[in-house]
Formats: structure tokens, C-alpha cells, sequence
């Protein structure tokens, strides 16, 4: 059930008329009240020939035009409107059912307080049977304003709590991070030009999408203004940038001017504030590690910083961060991908978006290596080839519900549901991914005696999973994996334990192809040899003793220092 309580109004005939009036399509029938402040007497349109709107209106504006006569001063915006409205799915509710849920919702905001005989007038009007809507004017019998602060929390607690009790569909309780929904008149603008999106959501993918590109704020707005975004900043005397509003192009007002919404209103975390922080954490390191392996593409350098995810948990802060710095990671894949791969990972990263924001205040330094492997994915990615792109789509979707299984354990509700909806995506995109792969590998199997000596491998390093993982059909292409992987030098007992630990298989659909796209991740560079290893240093170190041996025209004392030099002279 949802209650939305909208903004005020000064007009309550008018709201009136549209109530008991057909509606926009003909969808109001016989409107009638169910509830009120006080029934006996009630004018009531619907139901009394003789009722007036105008009636109504002056029944439900008494107190209001009593204080304005006392203050001398109009009050302004004191019409309450709230539609509350039933899940599709929910059974029918009687008019006596819906007059006690409008009678608690009213107490839960504020605008009659149980057992206060003073609070303002009000009334329920139901014109459909999935839904009612409560008017009301918020000044009291007593002269007061009712205290309506937060009343938008209490609503919702209590129809999570009407939910339970009638048997209704139940939702899950906000956390106040959620972004803002298009109103119904955003909504009907849309259909009415021809959009797809209203322009709230549509200036919310823009600016999503816009993130991965950029390292500082100033170029956020160049980037937003140069993908097409109507964009209004606020600077300081310094000409420091301090926030910023976005606009829809072709999205104005009555009188023709550019409709603007400020980030923080378009989503929580869309804020300059917030995007600054994400960006600052995102620049490189002053003195950063250089990578000892041999030079992978930013697909592989992706899936490596996705690896460690799931060990990285432990501090709420950090792994806020980290889930964050995913989304920006999906964003930007979603950007590169071929493009029979993009609509399902456009929809995974915007269903992920939700699972990016939390109460929880993200620590954003930690998030560093996701952020510099996102951008470095939309800035020097090429087309990836077929086994670094399974591997990276088959890492979004562990990291993915390792995020859910965070949320849950937080029980942050709207945040699990997000991820769990953004794994959906990803495992069709990482089946689409894998399919060539697959095809190719199956193609070329390796002999019986060969498969028969890697199942026996497969039964001693994963013995919980071995039957799944040789009856699942992608075994024979898994036996090809490792056949290439032990050609390269490698020992595929160890490769398959190490596959194994860096993802549970108990929940993987198909266990074989899970560590078909770890062992190609991880076993793509030759083995190294330690023989050939340790003769390099002994040739590196004969080398340089031969260099100082020149310099100085004798060999230098290895394990002499100028202390011990000097004691012997002194001897």
C-alpha cells in the first residue's frame, strides 16, 4: 500500500471538483466519502443530490477562514492531499475498510492525532476500488497548525503496518535514500512529447553515465553540457563551483523557460558534494605499485580488482564504498560492451543503482581501484575478446550478489532487492558473453585419457562439486581449459582449488562454466618457472660484481662493512 502525500495546495474546491469529477480517462466512478473528521452532517456530493462542491468546501475551510479573520493574514498552501493506493494484486476492500485505513493514516501524519477532538477537518473520497484520496485543511478547530514534520515516515509505517494486518501485499520500509519519483504530472508530460523516460529519470542516467568519464567537478559539467544536458551552476565569490541543476532540453514551464532540478533532488547521491568526494577518491596514487604480471587489458584489469571484493566486507564503510564504485563499474561496461551485450547491462546498472546508496556513509578512498578500472574502461578499453569479457561479466555477477548478501545482512530491504534484480541481467549478459567462448572450446576436446586424468583432478581439489561440475554440459569445454592451462606450464589441480575458493559454487548455477571464466581469468599467463627465475638473479648478481669489479680493479668485500674495516686497521 502507498500513501503519497503530495504537495500542498490552496484551492480545495478545486481539488474537490477533481475528485468527484470523471478523472483524466473516465476512471472516477461514483465517487463517494468513506471517512471523515465528523460524518453526521457531512455534505457529500456523491451521495446527496442536494450537496454541493462549493458546500464542502466552505465545510472543510471553517477554521481556515476563522484564523484568517483572527491573523488578518491568508494562509497559505493549507490543503493536504494524500492518495493512498492498494497493490493491483491485493483483494477489495470495502468502503468501511478503506475509512479505517484513512483514519489512521490521518493519525499517523499528524492532521487528526488519535483522541484529539481539535485536529483539522478532513475527509476520505473514494472514486475507485484500488485506491481513496484523504483532503484535508490544516488548520485545527482550536486556530493551531497541526505538526505535520515528518509526517511522510509515519504514513509509511503505518501502511507497512495496515499491510500486515489486512492481509495486503507487504513493501518493503524506506531508509530515505531512495530518488525521488516523477510526479504524475512529469509523468503525463512525458507520454504527451513523446518520452521515453519522464525528464527526472531520464537526467539521472545522463549524469550516471557521465561519472566514469570525468576526475574532477568541472569536468562533470563540460561533460554533462557536452552529451546535451542543460546544466545551471552555483559559484562562490572564487568562482568555486558549489552545486549544480540539470534540465531536460525541450523540458520548460508555462512560460517557456528551461526547467532545472537540482542533483540532490534528481537522487541522493547525485549531489556535487557527493560526486565531488567520488571523484577525488578516483585520481591516481602518488606513488602507485607497478604491476608485476604481464600487461593485461583494462577487461582483465576489471575483473582483478573485482576479485578481492568479497574479502573486503568487513568495514561498513569500505564495502559501501566498494558496492558504490560497482555501480560506476557497470556503468562503465555498459558504455563499452559490444553491443549485443548493452541492453542487459544497462538494465543491470540501472536497477544497481539503488544498491549504491545506503545510510551508511561510504568511505569513497577505498573504492580506488574499481573507480580507476571504470575509467579506465570508457577512456582506453578496446573491443575485448571473447574469454576477457566472460570473465569480467561472470565477476560482475559475483560481485553483484556478494553486494545483495551485504545488503541483506544490513537489512537495507531496497537495496538487496536492487542487486538481486541486477544479477538477473548480469547472468544473461555473462551467458551471452560466454556462449563463443564455449562454442570454441567445445570444439576442440582433449583426448579420452586426457579428460579422464583432469576429472580425476576435478575429484580431488573441488570433492563437494566434482558430480555437478562433470554433469554439467559445459564440462567438456572446462576439460579444454584446463588442457591449455597445463600446456602453459600450469598444475591444474592447483588452478581448480584456487577457482574454486575465489567463489562459493553451492549457489552457481552452472558450476563448470563459473570456473571456466576464473581459470582463463587467472591462468592466462604462463607458468613461472622458478629454475629459470633464480638463474636470472644469479646471473643479474655475477653481472654486477663484475661491473664493480672493473670500477675498482679488485673484487668488492661482500659482507664487510666500514666499520669492521676500520677495526682491523686498528689491530
Amino acid at each position: 500500500m502507498i500513501a503519497a502525500i503530495k504537495p500542498t495546495g490552496a484551492n480545495t474546491r478545486g481539488l474537490l471538483a477533481y475528485l468527484y469529477g470523471p478523472g483524466d480517462h473516465d476512471e472516477h466512478l461514483d465517487p463517494h466519502i468513506v471517512a471523515g473528521f465528523a460524518m453526521l452532517g457531512m455534505p457529500d456530493p456523491g451521495r446527496d443530490e442536494n450537496a454541493t462542491l462549493t458546500e464542502l468546501a466552505r465545510h472543510l475551510d471553517a477554521p481556515v477562514r476563522l484564523r484568517n479573520g483572527e491573523f488578518g493574514k491568508p494562509v497559505a498552501d493549507h490543503v493536504w492531499h494524500c492518495p493512498v493506493r492498494a497493490a493491483p494484486e491485493d483483494r477489495y476492500l470495502s468502503d468501511a475498510e478503506w475509512g479505517e485505513i484513512a483514519q489512521r493514516i490521518v493519525q499517523a501524519a499528524g492532521i487528526a492525532p488519535a483522541g484529539d477532538d481539535l485536529g483539522c477537518r478532513w475527509i476520505a473520497v473514494r472514486h475507485a476500488d484500488d485506491h481513496i484520496h484523504i483532503l484535508a485543511t490544516t488548520v485545527r478547530e482550536d486556530g493551531r497548525r497541526p505538526k505535520l514534520h515528518g509526517s511522510g515516515v509515519r504514513v509509511g509505517d503505518a501502511c507497512r503496518e495496515i499491510e500486515k494486518e489486512y492481509g495486503l501485499r507487504q513493501l518493503k520500509k524506506g531508509d530515505g535514500t531512495g530518488s525521488r519519483r516523477p510526479t504524475q504530472a512529469e509523468m503525463h508530460k512525458a507520454e504527451r512529447l513523446g518520452w521515453q523516460q519522464p525528464s527526472p529519470e531520464w537526467l539521472q542516467d545522463r549524469i550516471r553515465a557521465a561519472i566514469p568519464h570525468v576526475t574532477n567537478a568541472e569536468e562533470f559539467i563540460a561533460y554533462l553540457q557536452a552529451s546535451g544536458v542543460e546544466v545551471q551552476v552555483r559559484r562562490g565569490p572564487s568562482g568555486d563551483l558549489l552545486g549544480y541543476a540539470a534540465g531536460r532540453p525541450g523540458d520548460v514551464n508555462e512560460a517557456g523557460e528551461q526547467i532545472y532540478h537540482p542533483g540532490s533532488k534528481i537522487s541522493p547521491d547525485l549531489s556535487l558534494p557527493k560526486i565531488k568526494a567520488r571523484l577525488k577518491s578516483s585520481r591516481p596514487e602518488e606513488h602507485p605499485t607497478a604491476r608485476r604480471n604481464h600487461p593485461s587489458s583494462p577487461w582483465h584489469q576489471a575483473a582483478d580488482a573485482l576479485d578481492t571484493l568479497h574479502t573486503d566486507l568487513a568495514d561498513d564503510a569500505h564495502a559501501q564504498a566498494r558496492i558504490t564504485a560497482l555501480g560506476e563499474l557497470l556503468e562503465a561496461t555498459a558504455q563499452s560492451a559490444p553491443a549485443h551485450l548493452q541492453a542487459e547491462l544497462h538494465a543491470a546498472s540501472k536497477a544497481f543503482a539503488r544498491a549504491q546508496r545506503s545510510q551508511i556513509r561510504a568511505e569513497d578512498r577505498a573504492a580506488h581501484a574499481l573507480r580507476s578500472a571504470a575509467r579506465d574502461i570508457v577512456h582506453t578499453a578496446t573491443g575485448p575478446d571473447g574469454s576477457a569479457l566472460a570473465a569480467l561479466a561472470a565477476a560482475l555477477v559475483w560481485a553483484t550478489i556478494v553486494a545483495a548478501r551485504w545488503h541483506e545482512a544490513k537489512h537495507h530491504a531496497h537495496q538487496a532487492d536492487a542487486a538481486r534484480q541486477a544479477v538477473q541481467h548480469l547472468q544473461t549478459a555473462a551467458d551471452r558473453a560466454l556462449a563463443p567462448t564455449l562454442a570454441e572450446l567445445t570444439a576442440r576436446p582433449p583426448k579420452n585419457q586426457a579428460r579422464r586424468v583432469l576429472a580425476s583432478d576435478v575429484r580431488a581439489a573441488v570433492p563437494d562439486h566434482a558430480e555437478r561440475i562433470l554433469t554439467d554440459p559445459a564440462w567438456p569445454a572446462l576439460a579444454t581449459v584446463l588442457a591449455d592451462a597445463e600446456a602453459r606450464g600450469h598444475q591444474t589441480h592447483q588452478l581448480l582449488k584456487e577457482a574454486a575458493a575465489q567463489r562459493e559454487l553451492t549457489t552457481a548455477r552452472q558450476p563448470a562454466r563459473v570456473l571456466i571464466t576464473r581459470i582463463q581469468h587467472t591462468g592466462r599467463n604462463p607458468a613461472p618457472n622458478r629454475r629459470a627465475a633464480a638463474a636470472r638473479r644469479r646471473s643479474t648478481l655475477a653481472g654486477s660484481i663484475r661491473v664493480r669489479q672493473t670500477h675498482d680493479g679488485q673484487l668488492p668485500p661482500t659482507a664487510t662493512t666500514p666499520t669492521e674495516q676500520q677495526r682491523r686497521q686498528r689491530r
